[in-house]
């Protein structure tokens, strides 16, 4: 008799539906298939790429996204997702801290291993042999009468039956309003923004921007402002012109100057970052009276969302139902927790999924799960908007997690 028939009597397994195909649902998705737990990935956008691709930085959450995908698979890819893959690794890195008009050394804060990633290519990496479907965008989310199942409704009309629903769908997740409410669930805008640019430059003029760090450099100006320099892309080592920097300088904006000039053009975005540049000590100065005027720019007003307000607990529908990585806990980036917490959830909510596999009472568990999550990236979310706010005091940066604290994870 064929396996297939032998089996096919057998109750199937419901799988888990994670929507959000970001790095957090991703790195879930890779753990539970290496857990042997069936799940597939929502994703809202038609396609893979088609969003614009930035980089993020791993630290204390390697051994965890590590864990997470096949054997042997971290240690072989790593250095190939990296902005410049032909610098290796140090087990121990400086981020540099320059004082923004002159440029003296105001700090130097020593960790590592460290890794910046490209977004687009840990995706990729973290994309392959997953079931993904795209153009499905979460509408509802229903559950079963006997409380043992839950139903994505998609805008396409149509659903998917699963046995828990993870809301892994970024800062502005539909998942967390769907539960909330368009008003508890929507993330809060906080009175800081930034200017992000993605430039090469001649092959003079990029080594000259690379002297001062090969990958990352931040500067704190006394006129209350931030700035950072790194790689974003170095496809070829021996040809500099092929390098793509990315910097910005932010500050502090009220909510109303955001409304009042969020249908500025690039242009405008770009005059603007050239203006508050020419106050500043190099690489900003220099990389940004060579940013051509018509250059491509990418604003961002700061947000946050602490899930561990009172008011946003959300009902998980005894287990059925829960969020992970930015959909829980979106917060500030200029102290690079991000995607550690986001990839130590994957790895909790794996553990999680793992217990209710061998009997463990999926409510109770998920429940922990939660109560861990809420608590640690609670958390951060109120360290990392004190650092921004710290940052851009000059007064008090001294003072700020970043500063004191270094990239370490701040204890729950």
């Amino acid at each position: 008799m064929a396996e297939g028939a032998m089996n096919s009597s057998a109750p199937r397994q419901l799988p888990v539906l994670i929507v959000g195909s970001g790095s957090t649902g991703l790195a879930l998705a890779q753990g539970l298939r290496k857990a042997g737990i069936p799940c597939t990935v929502f994703e809202k956008n038609a396609y893979h790429h088609g969003e614009r691709d930035w980089n993020m930085g791993l630290h204390w959450g390697a051994p965890i996204l590590k864990s997470l995908v096949p054997d042997g698979q971290f240690d072989e890819k790593v250095q190939s997702l990296q902005v410049d893959p032909y610098v290796p690794t140090k087990e121990l890195d400086d981020l540099i801290w320059l004082r923004g008009d002159t440029g003296e050394r105001l700090a130097t804060i020593t960790f590592g291993p460290f890794y910046r990633l490209r977004r687009s290519k840990l995706r990729d990496f973290l994309s392959q042999d997953l079931d993904i479907q795209y153009g499905k965008h979460l509408q509802n989310i229903t559950y079963s009468s006997d409380g043992q199942s839950v139903t994505a409704h998609f805008a396409d009309g149509t659903s998917t039956t699963g046995s828990l629903l993870v809301g892994a769908d970024g800062a502005r997740s539909t998942t967390r309003s769907l539960l909330l409410g368009p008003e508890l669930g929507a993330i809060n805008h906080i009175p800081y923004c930034a200017t992000f640019i993605q430039q090469k430059f001649t092959t003079e003029q990029a080594l000259y921007l690379r002297s001062f760090h090969p990958l990352f450099l931040a500067s704190a100006h006394p006129n209350n402002t931030f700035a950072f320099f790194g790689m974003h892309d170095a496809p070829d080592p021996d040809d500099p012109s092929s390098w793509t920097f990315f910097f910005y300088v932010s500050w502090r904006s009220s909510l109303e100057e955001q409304e009042e000039t969020k249908q500025w053009t690039d242009a405008q975005r770009v005059k603007q970052q050239k203006e508050l540049a020419k106050h500043f000590c190099d690489p900003w100065k220099s990389a940004l009276e060579w940013t051509p005027d018509d250059a491509s720019a990418w604003y961002l007003g700061l947000t946050d969302w602490n899930p561990g307000l009172k008011e946003h607990r959300w009902d998980n529908h005894n287990g059925l139902l829960t969020l992970v990585g930015d959909a829980c806990h979106p917060m500030t980036y200029q102290r690079g927790q991000g995607l550690n917490h986001s990839v130590t959830d994957a790895g909790k909510l794996r553990d999680a999924l793992i217990k209710i596999q061998e009997g463990g009472n999926q409510a109770e568990v998920i429940r922990e799960f939660e109560e861990e999550m809420i608590r640690r990236g609670g958390t951060e979310v109120k360290d990392g908007t004190a650092n921004t706010g710290m940052l851009h005091d000059w007064e008090r940066i001294k003072e700020s997690p970043l500063f004191k604290k270094g990239m370490k994870k701040t204890d729950a």
